[in-house]
């Protein structure tokens, strides 16, 4: 299903025993004891992709609206 929308499985996040999260009150990357879920993305198996975590959302929201696109030009009838 996720490469049928257009998103990459590589960007989808397993859960591991370190967990790195993205605040999106303070624009940090942070472990599990941050701030509230409400506030943040994640979790992402390491800093790095926490740090990408706008990115990778914008991403996966392009990827979905193109799906969705998609679709409304073939028509529910398919």
């Amino acid at each position: 299903m996720y490469e049928r929308r257009g998103l990459r499985p590589e960007t989808l996040t397993p859960m591991s025993e370190q967990q790195w999260f993205y605040c999106l009150k303070h624009h940090t990357v942070e472990g599990p004891d941050g701030c509230r879920a409400a506030d943040r993305l994640g979790p992402y198996p390491d800093r790095e992709t926490a740090a990408r975590a706008l990115e990778i959302a914008r991403e996966r929201t392009e990827a979905a609206d193109r799906y969705d696109e998609e679709w409304r030009e073939r028509g529910s009838t398919r």
